[in-house]
């Protein structure tokens, strides 16, 4: 089985919210992928998604309010096909780590745009729905695309 993991700062709003987007888009299509993430702090260990998360995803009719944050130290990286960060911040620390399967969400359509955190910018909830929703797909379909699925 092939692998994704999407990784944030604190794993309660951007990656929480790009696991339930991924894990309803991987089922819809049919599609036998390991999907999860974690955060880049221990902040927030233990935690359910921010309440501004949980209200974006049930918007659009994804449950995340029963995940826990986790964080990158819970996992082997190196095992998972693609490690997707969702800022450029993100994306320097992962590959500080001596990653070299890292993409930023935002290099999947976005110009290598960050995603906004809605921790601190919760009016950017649209914008943030736009880069996950378009950009999980578009992971999803390199996955595909390379023969990972």
């Amino acid at each position: 089985m092939k692998s994704v993991i999407f990784v944030c700062l604190g794993n309660i709003c951007r990656s929480s919210l790009a696991e339930g987007v991924a894990k309803r888009r991987a089922k819809e299509l049919g599609l036998d992928i390991k999907i999860e993430s974690a955060g880049l702090s221990t902040y927030h260990n233990g935690e359910h998604p921010c309440p501004i998360s949980i209200k974006l995803a049930k918007k659009h009719r994804i449950d995340i309010s029963k995940q826990i944050s986790q964080h990158v130290s819970e996992f082997d990286l190196n095992s998972f096909d693609l490690v997707i960060a969702l800022d450029e911040s993100n994306k320097r620390e992962l590959l500080n780590m001596g990653l070299s399967n890292v993409k930023k969400l935002g290099d999947f359509g976005f110009g290598g745009k960050c995603v906004a955190d809605l921790y601190y910018e919760p009016h950017k909830e649209d914008e943030v729905w736009e880069m996950v929703s378009v950009g999980v797909d578009r992971v999803l379909d390199e996955l595909k695309l390379v023969g990972l699925s």
